[in-house]
């Protein structure tokens, strides 16, 4: 398996443990790890952030059980 992918893995499941209690939280911890994951791969880290932000509170937001 490729570094390249081993990477975005490894990214994608500390995303998942990123969630936060707070909406505060939810769209820090998500920014965090979508600028990582942008810097690794060759992206923009602010773009990154702001996919990463976004998604991570859409998801906490509709399954909010997952996110405790």
């Amino acid at each position: 398996m490729p570094v390249k992918q081993i990477i975005l893995t490894l990214a994608a499941c500390a995303g998942l443990a990123a969630c936060g209690e707070t909406l505060g939280e939810q769209a820090v911890g998500g920014a965090a790890i979508g600028a990582g994951t942008a810097v690794v791969t060759g992206g923009g880290a602010l773009r990154g952030a702001a996919i990463g932000a976004g998604a991570n509170v859409a998801y906490c937001q509709i399954y909010p059980s997952k996110c405790n």
